[in-house]
């Protein structure tokens, strides 16, 4: 079977080369590239993320990445959204007292997590729905977190044209979303590129979609 290109974005953040290694051993074909037209031609696009909501949200429009992830997406090309760059799918970024617009691909309010010690850091489980494709055959695997913020909820409205997106959730003192499937757009809150063999697997479940 031919190897599934897939680029890790290159905006300016960090993480790139522990994704993209990640990815190779997965068994996909794998470049950190800053060239629009290479990722929106490559078979999946890997979007992660270290650091600032704004700050990431910032690059990515500089460099113009916006438009070539919506491309990819009303193409059904796939897209993965890793920590932060899962973060920046969702409308509105709050962080150090102010607001920033994210990428608006799903409606939601990134906030600081509602727990007492934060950093959250550390290996957890994930809730998911039986139909997820991206935790398939991973219900009871832990997987690697260190973020600040995240989405507590996802205000879809209920629709009979649209089918709702499948959403995981992880505890952490207060229940977050850890991951998001919709469609060709997926993301997850933790570090597959560093959760070790759990990790691995859900991204060789992400590259058998593409």
């Amino acid at each position: 079977m031919t190897k599934r290109s897939v680029v890790v974005l290159d905006y300016g953040s960090g993480n790139l080369r522990s994704a993209e290694k990640a990815l190779i051993k997965a068994g996909a074909d794998a470049v950190i590239s800053d060239d629009l037209s290479l990722a929106e031609e490559a078979d999946g696009l890997i979007v992660p993320g270290v650091g600032a909501f704004a700050a990431c949200v910032k690059s990515i429009f500089d460099m113009g990445a916006e438009r070539m992830i919506e491309k990819r997406l009303i193409g059904n090309r796939p897209v993965l959204g890793i920590c932060v760059g899962m973060q920046m799918m969702f409308q509105l970024g709050l962080e150090g007292g102010t607001s920033s617009i994210g990428l608006g691909q799903w409606p939601g309010v990134v906030e600081k997590l509602k727990a007492r010690v934060l950093p959250h850091m550390g290996w957890n489980t994930v809730s998911s729905p039986v139909e997820s494709s991206l935790f398939k055959d991973l219900a009871s695997e832990r997987f690697y977190f260190v973020h600040n913020f995240a989405v507590h909820q996802i205000p879809f409205d209920e629709s009979n044209v649209l089918s709702a997106p499948l959403i995981s959730y992880t505890e952490y003192e207060s229940i977050f979303v850890a991951a998001v499937e919709n469609g060709p757009l997926s993301a997850v809150q933790f570090h597959p590129e560093k959760s070790g063999d759990s990790g691995i697997a859900m991204l060789k479940n992400w590259l058998n979609q593409l």
